[in-house]
């Protein structure tokens, strides 16, 4: 493990060019030998490709699709190589390694300027190190940085220490996150890509390394870069997810809202909530059967149902089917050591194996986290999704669900893959395994939906990595139920939404240390509205009128709004499909030309019309900036000028929401679901022409 607080730098040998830089025989492709082997270069339209190290490693199909190579021509210096390729000018200095990246006449990226008393650099350009590769990047004056998945803190990444690697995170209050990747960019025009499963350390400008530097360390013995180019962060996103895959548009279905909580003890609780959903008339279309709704603890997981509380399953889904609810439920791909399924798999080597012993690994849970508000967890085996029939299986599995009526899978947990002592089929060890499970589990639920799901594919996951955006959608993880929870998921999913991922949902009201806060619950709702799909979920009710009536009102309210709003969303995430743009745009990314908007990070836009100001503090005060030109509220359509800071109080019925002068919103019926819409929706308009 690097030492990422002080690491010695003295210590680490700068990478040299020892050879003279070739052309492969197509043109295409630049090798320079070096003195840790030889260093590939490959141009594209909007990126160049750096790759060192042993390549012949296991993909996982992380990029979908790469775009065509140009031809390079090559000068050949006794102190540096000029590669030239379509507008792209490449300097490499020789001894020791260094760049200086241009297109046209734009520099988009060099060595860091950052010298030291006794070296030429301060960080190794680039450098093998015990961990696998280093390479640093320049950063000027105060320019940002954005992106890197799913991240509760700033979201201008200048001055952190961040890790890409998926944890458990429990909880939204440390760097640590569930969703993770290695894509970041600035709105100077550059972004980076390491195309890789494993860990990657980012020093985004971090002091104890360099104030001048972004540099990363790829813990791999591959190192395979994208420098992107593009005049702002939607077009470095655009460029990042042609490489990596855009997200498909999800059933109109999914856009209601999700109802959920840890969790319906049995069929009476759950018919008992459902009803009253529709006595209430909350607005809503799914219910969910969390996993101790449906499952037994000590035997999952094996896609059974408890028998001892669902003695006929069917008749149950039924029931919820009459009311007009789609059915969510929960799983994780592992096997409880108790059920028989786990001795099947393990015998047929479909579970992940212990290094030591070379039989099924049997995975302890820290039981710390489950001994104050959760049933503790059996010992398991975890599904080994890089061997063809455990993936087939696992896929092939879900389609008795789906014929029952299950409409969608909450695909939970995905982190536990341990970093030493776990082996796969494909002969990947933990460390370079752990990432991409994500991926791989995310990729066979989804599959199974798209094969067996009669009301179209739909996946909530939890954790995430490269190319997940490919099997939406994915929710944040379990924030604490106080308004810092609420902060901090505001920012992961506009962080989230900045590395190239489009949806996001949060836990509406927090998951875990509920006070039971009707405020707190009506400005996160109010919030949610705002968002990409919309679930209630915490442990314990999350149902509004379980707030009090003068939260069920305001909540509704913003329930009802949301309905409205369905087609408006609908076509942002046709948008989204096709540019990568996220459904919730943090204003660097919506307004790249507004620096002084960027400061405000909690403010974002919803699809090109909308500008949403979470309420983040009891008492309903709000301050926020509005980009140039004329804002109205949407609620009255009070005019609001551009250009300067507005402070509002807003009543719990109240939402500090305005849009762009001259915009024209599809506006939806007022339905309590989407059945009601049937299969055409009687638009309306919102002209903001007042």
């Amino acid at each position: 493990m690097l030492d990422c607080n002080s690491p010695n730098w003295n210590k680490v040998k700068q990478l040299e060019l020892i050879g003279k830089a070739s052309l492969a025989t197509s043109g295409l492709e630049v090798s320079i030998e070096t003195t840790e082997g030889s260093l590939s270069l490959m141009f594209f339209d909007f990126a160049v490709r750096l790759q060192i190290g042993k390549q012949n490693l296991h993909d996982y199909g992380m990029l979908q699709c790469l775009p065509a190579q140009l031809p390079c021509r090559i000068d050949d210096q006794d102190e540096f190589v000029l590669i030239h390729s379509g507008e792209w000018r490449l300097r490499c200095q020789k001894r020791p390694f260094a760049f200086t990246l241009h297109c046209g006449d734009t520099l988009i990226q060099r060595t860091p300027n950052d010298g030291h008393f006794v070296r030429q650099y301060r960080l190794p350009p680039l450098a093998k190190v015990p961990e696998g590769w280093l390479l640093s990047f320049d950063l000027a004056p105060e320019e940002p940085v954005f992106g890197l998945g799913e991240k509760w803190a700033g979201l201008n990444k200048r001055g952190q220490l961040l890790r890409s690697y998926n944890h458990d995170a429990l909880g939204v209050n440390a760097e640590i996150s569930y969703k993770n990747t290695p894509f970041c960019w600035s709105p100077k025009g550059w972004g980076t890509f390491v195309h890789t499963p494993a860990p990657v350390t980012h020093a985004v400008g971090y002091a104890p390394w360099s104030n001048r530097a972004y540099s990363l360390v790829v813990e791999d013995p591959a190192m395979d870069v994208f420098i992107l180019r593009g005049e702002d962060g939607q077009a470095i996103i655009e460029g990042y997810t042609q490489l990596t895959g855009k997200a498909p548009v999800p059933p109109f279905w999914s856009l209601g809202v999700i109802l959920s909580k840890a969790y319906y003890r049995d069929v009476p609780e759950l018919l008992a909530t459902a009803k009253a959903v529709r006595e209430h008339h909350m607005p809503c279309d799914v219910i969910t059967l969390d996993g101790r709704a449906w499952q037994d603890t000590d035997t999952r997981f094996a896609f059974e149902w408890d028998k001892k509380r669902y003695t006929d399953p069917a008749a149950v889904l039924n029931q919820l089917k009459a009311l007009n609810f789609k059915i969510c439920i929960w799983e994780y791909p592992l096997v409880s050591v108790a059920n028989p399924l786990f001795a099947e798999m393990a015998r047929k080597g479909w579970l992940l194996k212990d290094k030591r012993t070379g039989e099924a690994y049997r995975y302890q849970w820290d039981m710390s986290a489950f001994a104050e508000v959760l049933t503790p967890l059996p010992e398991s085996g975890i599904v080994d999704f890089t061997h063809p029939d455990a993936f087939q299986f696992w896929l092939e599995s879900h389609k008795p669900l789906f014929d029952l009526g299950i409409d969608m899978i909450k695909a939970d947990f995905g982190e536990q893959v341990e970093d030493d002592n776990m082996l796969a089929y494909n002969g990947d060890s933990g460390l370079r395994l752990h990432n991409i499970y994500s991926l791989l589990y995310n990729r066979c639920v989804y599959q199974a939906a798209e094969a067996y799901c009669q009301s179209g594919p739909f996946l909530f996951s939890r954790s995430a990595w490269i190319g997940s955006q490919r099997y939406p959608s994915q929710w944040g993880g379990d924030p604490q139920a106080d308004w810092g929870g609420l902060v901090g998921s505001i920012r992961g999913a506009l962080s989230w939404g900045m590395s190239g991922s489009p949806y996001f949902a949060t836990d509406v009201g927090g998951f875990y240390k509920d006070m039971r806060d009707p405020e707190l619950f009506v400005r996160w709702s109010q919030t949610a509205v705002f968002s990409a799909h919309m679930r209630l979920h915490g442990i314990g009710q999350r149902e509004p009128w379980s707030y009090g009536p003068e939260a069920e009102a305001a909540v509704n309210i913003a329930l009802k709004l949301r309905y409205k709003l369905l087609p408006y969303i609908y076509r942002t995430m046709q948008q989204a499909s096709e540019t990568g743009l996220p459904v919730m745009r943090a204003m660097a990314l919506a307004f790249p030309l507004e620096r002084l908007s960027w400061g405000f990070e909690l403010q974002f836009m919803f699809g090109d019309s909308l500008l949403v100001v979470p309420c983040v503090q009891p008492g309903g005060e709000v301050e926020f900036y509005l980009p140039e030109g004329d804002w109205l509220a949407f609620a009255d359509k009070q005019v609001f000028s551009g250009g300067r800071i507005h402070k509002l109080k807003l009543a719990w019925q109240e939402m500090a929401v305005f849009v762009k002068q001259g915009h024209d919103l599809a506006i939806g019926p007022d339905v309590e679901h989407t059945e009601q819409l049937g299969n055409t929706v009687q638009i309306s308009h919102y002209w903001s022409e007042c």
